[in-house]
């Protein structure tokens, strides 16, 4: 069975010493008292939540899944997944960063995030249960009337009630403006929704009393498209006015899906039979309401292939140096044992190194973003919170495509390591790389993520959101360019630096003629970006270890070695990334359709 060590020194290494997040929080008026102690006393405590509690119960859990009781529609969840469940609410974890005016903590989403991490490298499956419940609390508390607020927050700040977002239909996936889930008004305000949802995460179980859904839906009178979609809680258990709950709602649990991974999180196919809802925000306008809980999840699942990454390669580590097989091509390493240790056979490194590099940088980048969203809600400077909100939008794609496509290569990577052992059960790799291959197709597909940040976030204002985090990239260039110690960072990130530049004006240009070229070249830009970004923060880590190794902690040669692996091995990728996006559209549109 796999183990699981929470990686606390590197999350320190990055909050503390090169983001300087306390710093950072104290401008923030709820965050004025917060200390570094805090935060790492609080991950800590919560390390030890993640290796001793939910680690336990991931293999098993994937091997038993969950069943669903046709006659009643209550999902049974894997052994001692609702056990696990009531320790987290006793603990206080669900309420970490939400609203002390709600019961919360009241400490930062970046506190948060970094916990997240640690539970999907325990247990993703699992996770997905309250995780899902962050964004229906984030949706509400901005959009929610002050009366659902107080009915509904505090529950689910608690932790005693969990949500969901129920927006997928059979007939479209993330074209929203397709589906047919329809509300009827009722003379008491609230509304009658008839319709069925498919993919809903977490949306049948025992572990809380309540699930709060959140449901997509029309009006009669709906407009056609995107611009005809309302918002409505339908909570499984009708809700009282005093808080108490009433009699089961018309929404339940029709099918489980079959799925290739998170066997122990219950993905549900849901039918709505005159549910009764009531609407958040206005009519009409439920698509704008539920980006904030659709921007919270993708980021979320940014963190699930971080969290992947990170307990695949620590698995795959403690093998290869274990696992004798072969000698060294350059003699033996261990001549007292009967074969070599893996670990020294250079490919073999390479894959462990790619992995680690995808972790470690994914992590800097999660937690600088984060950040940003921070201060986009918590800033009381008006300018600041207009930057960070841009910023947040600007790389919540990238987290969300480049993190679950280097999730899934790094936990191939690990179970490769193992080679035959790789694909058996028991060792566990295989179930991450089955979880992680998932992450790359919901929230919107990675695709979808790359044409929202070549469309969206870069052409639609002209690149001005880029040139904005570009210009934090060419200060530090500027800074650090005099520093001999840093060219072997620095140069790197220049030179990528002026070829995304030039790649998007050319990219924009033919957009003008054909904006069918978006498309031929939105996957291939947005990989070009996060390696960008990578390299940003691999040079800014490599700037503090540069700094720190004198003090003759390992931590900092280590952190040294990955950062010039990096730099050496995986950015030259992008190189053939510009290339293929230069290509453009007309080897992708030439053969007929018929010949496919």
């Amino acid at each position: 069975m796999p183990s699981y060590t929470p990686p606390l020194r590197d999350m320190q290494f990055v909050l503390h010493e090169v983001l300087n997040v306390v710093d950072e929080l104290k401008m923030l008026p709820p965050y004025a008292d917060i200390d570094a102690d805090t935060i790492n006393a609080v991950l800590e405590e919560g390390g030890k939540f993640c290796a001793e509690v939910i680690t336990p119960i991931n293999l098993s859990g994937d091997k038993e899944g969950c069943q669903l009781d046709k006659s009643t529609h209550e999902v049974t969840t894997p052994k001692g997944f609702k056990e696990a469940y009531k320790t987290y609410v006793e603990g206080g974890w669900a309420a970490l960063a939400c609203d002390p005016a709600y019961g919360g903590q009241g400490l930062p989403l970046l506190v948060n995030q970094c916990f997240y991490e640690m539970l999907n490298s325990a247990n993703q499956a699992w996770t997905m249960y309250p995780g899902l419940s962050h964004g229906a609390y984030e949706c509400l508390h901005a959009h929610g009337t002050d009366e659902q607020k107080k009915l509904y927050l505090p529950k689910l700040t608690s932790g005693e009630w969990t949500g969901t977002m129920c927006l997928t239909e059979p007939h479209c996936g993330t074209d929203l403006g397709l589906l047919r889930t329809k509300a009827e008004p009722q003379a008491d305000g609230t509304y009658k929704i008839t319709g069925g949802k498919i993919f809903i995460s977490a949306g049948e179980h025992t572990l809380a009393e309540n699930i709060v859904h959140l449901v997509l839906a029309r009006l009669p009178d709906a407009p056609a498209g995107s611009k005809g979609i309302s918002l409505f809680i339908v909570p499984k258990f009708k809700v009282n006015a005093d808080g108490s709950l009433g009699e089961r709602n018309g929404i339940f649990c029709s099918g489980l899906e079959h799925k290739m991974g998170i066997h122990g999180n219950s993905t549900c196919q849901m039918t709505l039979e005159d549910a009764v809802g009531t609407m958040v925000g206005q009519p009409n306008k439920g698509l704008a309401a539920m980006f904030v809980m659709m921007n919270t999840a993708r980021l979320g699942v940014g963190n699930q292939s971080l969290g992947l990454t990170e307990v695949a390669y620590q698995n795959a580590v403690a093998y290869a140096k274990d696992r004798l097989q072969m000698r060294s091509l350059s003699g033996a390493k261990a001549p007292e044992k009967a074969a070599d240790p893996i670990i020294v056979h250079p490919d073999v490194r390479k894959m462990l190194l790619t992995a680690r590099a995808f972790a470690e940088g994914a992590r800097a980048l999660q937690a600088y973003t984060v950040l940003q969203a921070d201060k986009s809600i918590s800033s009381d400077d008006e300018d600041e919170r207009k930057e960070a909100e841009a910023e947040l939008a600007l790389l919540t794609p990238i987290i969300k495509a480049f993190i679950t496509d280097n999730g899934w290569l790094a936990t191939s990577h690990c179970m490769q390591v193992y080679g035959g052992h790789g694909y058996i059960h028991e060792w566990g790799m295989e179930q991450f790389v089955r979880d992680a291959r998932i992450n790359m197709l919901y929230e919107g597909t990675n695709t979808i993520q790359s044409l929202d940040l070549l469309g969206r976030k870069v052409l639609g204002n002209n690149g001005a959101t880029l040139k904005k985090f570009g210009k934090k990239i060419a200060a530090f260039i500027e800074e650090e360019g005099v520093n001999e110690a840093m060219q072997e960072f620095i140069n790197p990130l220049a030179d990528l630096g002026d070829k995304v530049n030039k790649l998007t004006q050319e990219l924009g240009m033919k957009a003008f003629g054909n904006p069918d070229e978006v498309g031929a070249a939105a996957v291939d830009y947005l990989r070009v970006v996060g390696h960008m970004t990578f390299a940003y923060f691999f040079a800014r880590m490599a700037k503090v270890a540069l700094e720190k190794q004198g003090s003759g902690d390992p931590f900092y040669r280590a952190k040294l070695a990955t950062a010039r692996f990096y730099f050496a091995k995986l950015l030259p990728e992008t190189a053939s990334l510009i290339r293929t996006a230069r290509a453009g559209l007309a080897p992708l549109m030439e053969m007929d359709e018929a010949l496919f």
